[in-house]
């Protein structure tokens, strides 16, 4: 197991960062992370890097301090690259290459080799909040790092009941819970609670939904004008495709979104059946075998062809 603490001794300056349109385990591992560095190495600069976080995660200590704009001139001694391979780091990227040591801890399987000089990815964690803390020696863990790495782990889970869930996750959130803080609430207002907004454009996206391959397959899509109407944000769409996945008898789910003229970001579930992280590699994406994403170019209904021959095949198999 890597000693963070050790392959950070000696470094005056220190860059961690996670993937674009960071979801709660990106976030939770990286402020996470962030927290405890700034208490365990209160000498060391210690700079965090991610795209804007949604609001629900600014019940998350120092979210504030996170730096979204990557123009400075500066070249870190160590950077940390959590929840992802480096060509996903955005603009961070560049101060990834230019770092005088890098490492990733990572829980992807499509990244099970790892992006880093130094390498802790474990495809068998419940997320990269796990391994975070499991890295971090205990007597310097506060609540508010714990809180971090608790909202991180309970976004990657789905709250503990998807089946990267394992005893070890468990025995975690229970040791996370111990530190105090009110773990419920948190549950609620970074998980479960939706705006408005949010509700209105999950309806949409559950009644538009369709059905296919015999009710194995259900897909649905929101276009660029269906957003602009809404005024939704990407992180209101948060949750469609895992309640698009819970429909009676279906193997796998498909949840689109167009970013540009003929691209869509696509999200992946499945219930077992189907390695969606398969697929999402196939087209340049990656995940978990049961949770993965993509970009794909073309319509709405290229996007589907293309990954129908694929879910197909692994169906009929």
């Amino acid at each position: 197991m890597v000693k963070i603490l050790e392959e950070l001794k000696g470094a005056g300056k220190i860059a961690i960062s996670g993937h674009v349109r960071p979801d709660g385990d990106c976030i939770g591992s990286c402020m996470g992370l962030y927290l405890y560095l700034k208490k365990a190495l209160p000498d060391t600069r210690t700079d965090v890097y991610l795209e804007k976080p949604a609001d629900v995660f600014s019940c998350i200590e120092g979210i504030e301090e996170i730096k979204t704009d990557c123009s400075e001139d500066i070249r870190y001694d160590v950077f940390i690259a959590v929840d992802t391979v480096s060509d996903r780091l955005g603009a961070a990227e560049t101060y990834f290459k230019t770092a005088k040591k890098t490492i990733n801890i990572d829980h992807h399987i499509s990244n099970a080799d790892g992006c880093g000089q130094i390498n802790y990815v474990d495809p068998t964690a419940s997320s990269s909040s796990e391994l975070v803390y499991e890295l971090m020696e205990k007597e310097l863990v506060d609540v508010s790092v714990a809180k971090a790495i608790y909202i991180g782990m309970i976004h990657d889970t789905g709250v503990f009941q998807y089946s990267n869930t394992s005893p070890k996750t468990l025995r975690t959130a229970a040791e996370l819970v111990g530190y105090g803080f009110d773990f419920s609430r948190l549950i609620d207002e970074t998980f479960y609670e939706k705006s408005y907004v949010q509700n209105q454009i999950l309806g949409r996206a559950l009644l538009e939904s369709i059905l296919f391959m015999d009710g194995r397959c259900i897909v649905s899509a929101i276009d660029r004008k269906t957003m602009d109407f809404y005024n939704a944000k990407p992180g209101d769409l948060e949750g469609i495709v895992s309640q698009l996945r819970v429909t009676k008898g279906v193997e796998c789910a498909i949840f689109m979104y167009q970013t540009g003229l003929q691209e869509y970001k696509v999200s992946l579930r499945s219930n077992g059946r189907v390695d969606v992280a398969k697929i999402a590699s196939y087209f340049g994406g990656g995940g978990h075998v049961r949770a993965a994403g993509c970009t794909l170019q073309g319509t709405y209904y290229d996007c589907i062809n293309n990954l129908s021959l694929h879910i197909e095949k692994q169906l009929g198999a």
